[in-house]
């Protein structure tokens, strides 16, 4: 029996991947989620991509950073810095069951950030904690109860 293209395009890998913008700090906040996840970490500035506005030459037009896990986290630099809209209304969510990591990674992302909610054992019975990093992204972290 011969698939339907709508049953093909569902068998093609998509990616759902947070893509963050920053005002003019793009390049430390990525470094920084590297130094949280490890992986790879690719940086293209203006200059490199299209080199047009001088002043804008050493900003992030897009980074890429690849986790060990096969995460992926994207960002830039705001293009019109004085466009620039905090982020609201969302959160990056951290889940699993290895709470040893999960402690890990709260550790660092919330290091020079703000705690929300203390990551601690929650009413639905897993440990959850609440933080924004020190670059302004809200990150949800739940390690799933026993």
């Amino acid at each position: 029996m011969a698939r339907s293209e709508k049953e093909a395009m569902y068998e093609m890998t998509i990616s759902l991947n947070p893509y963050l913008t920053f005002r003019d700090n793009a390049r430390e906040a990525m470094s920084f989620y590297r130094s949280v996840f490890g992986g790879e970490l690719a940086i293209k500035t203006y200059a490199e991509l299209r080199g047009d506005d001088p002043a804008k030459a050493d900003k992030v037009v897009h980074a890429v950073l690849t986790t060990p896990d096969g995460h992926t986290l994207m960002g830039a630099d705001a293009p019109d810095p004085a466009k620039y809209e905090p982020r609201a209304g969302f959160s990056i969510s951290l889940s699993g069951d290895d709470e040893e990591r999960l402690r890990a990674y709260w550790e660092r992302l919330s290091d020079g950030g703000t705690i929300v909610m203390p990551l601690e054992r929650a009413p639905w019975g897993d440990v959850f904690g609440k933080c924004v990093d020190r670059f302004g992204t809200s990150w949800l972290v739940n390690v799933e109860g026993a």
